[in-house]
């Protein structure tokens, strides 16, 4: 075998091998996609007045609570389920993304696109007077 066979050969080699330990690496990363929640949001205070509009949304301790419908609330994780960024949210195009690989989910926290092998974790949302209770 030449020398410059075997460069080609090696780097071919090293290539590939390089490839599926970033594709296992991205596969098997333990991503805890679930921030812990058990906190209420006062909706009178003003760092949460977005709440009071249909659209709006905050986020708070790692969590994205929006407001769909008159008092109607989601909440869901901002960790990306593929690789634990966290994940941006359009109040005008109603979609999550993540800026780490390009994963893209809908309101609700569906995948729509991207790497993500699942959905982003919801908790339970449940409104007493002005009070929101976020659980889960």
């Amino acid at each position: 075998m030449q020398r410059r066979e075997f460069i080609a050969n090696t780097s071919g080699v090293l290539g590939i091998g390089v490839l599926l330990e970033l594709l296992q690496s991205c596969a098997q990363n333990g991503v805890s996609p679930k921030p812990t929640a058990n906190f209420t949001v006062d909706l009178t205070a003003s760092a949460n007045k977005a709440l009071n509009t249909i659209g709006g949304f905050i986020l708070d301790q790692g969590i994205y609570i929006i407001c769909t419908a008159k008092s109607t609330y989601i909440a869901l994780s901002s960790i990306c389920t593929h690789a634990g960024c966290t994940v941006n949210y359009s109040g005008s195009s109603k979609q999550f993304t993540c800026p780490c690989h390009g994963g893209v989910y809908n309101s609700t926290g569906q995948v729509v696109s991207g790497p993500p092998p699942s959905a982003l974790a919801q908790y339970k949302v449940t409104l007493s007077g002005t009070t929101l209770t976020i659980s889960g």
